[in-house]
């Protein structure tokens, strides 16, 4: 009889090479959120129990394991984008795609960093994927603006700004959800139309590509990708 950890899956995957990818991307997330993503591969195999050469089977490359480790909190931004999109109040859907992805900082600490290079511009896809979320993102920013309930002043470049403060909020203070809630409270009230009693300083010179965040250090500079 053939044992059930050598049992195929249907995602192809053994039982047991299955639980060893698992564990592997568990052990991502913690390593990520504690060193940064740039921590060294044999770190995140030592902390899964696994070989080195059994991680690089399953992920070859860094940006391998960092989609895969993120994987679902990059499909719940995207999937957040478009139901943003979607909504028939572009002020509530603007809203909601802040508190989501600010919820997915607070969540988990690795994700900063993690969320700045899921994207690599290594291929045509993920080059793609980024300009047409970065597209979205503007899309929403005007018809919010349209509706008469976001600042006219409002930069989609704000969003870096949003995502380096609450960044930095969660990683001095990781657990305190009510802090990050009343941030990013304080941030909403203050993009409404309504509250806009003075004109803003221009913005800042930031995309999601350049964002200078680590998850162990959000003030440490990460290199712009080219």
């Amino acid at each position: 009889m053939v044992e059930s950890s050598r049992i195929a899956a249907q995602d192809g995957l053994r039982a047991d090479a299955r639980r060893n990818r698992e564990r592997v991307l568990a052990a991502a997330r913690a390593v990520f959120a504690e060193h940064g993503i740039d921590a060294p591969m044999a770190t995140v195999a030592r902390r899964a129990g696994v070989g080195v050469a059994t991680l690089y089977r399953h992920f070859p490359t860094r940006d391998a394991l960092v989609r895969g480790a993120f994987a679902q909190q990059m499909d719940t931004c995207l999937r957040a984008l478009t139901e943003a999109l979607a909504a028939p109040d572009p002020w509530q859907g603007f809203q909601q795609l802040i508190e989501t992805v600010c919820a997915l900082q607070r969540e988990e600490r690795g994700f900063p960093a993690a969320f700045v290079a899921a994207f690599p511009e290594s291929t045509s896809e993920h080059a793609r994927s980024r300009r047409r979320a970065e597209r979205d993102f503007t899309t929403l920013v005007r018809r919010a603006q349209a509706s008469g309930a976001l600042r006219a002043d409002f930069h989609p470049s704000d969003l870096a700004v949003v995502l380096l403060a609450h960044c930095a909020l969660v990683t001095a203070l990781p657990g305190d959800d009510a802090a990050s809630r009343r941030l990013v409270a304080y941030l909403l009230q203050s993009f409404r139309a309504d509250t806009a009693n003075e004109p803003l300083p221009p913005p800042a010179a930031l995309t999601l590509r350049s964002l200078p965040i680590a998850a162990d250090d959000p003030q440490r500079q990460r290199a712009p990708r080219a």
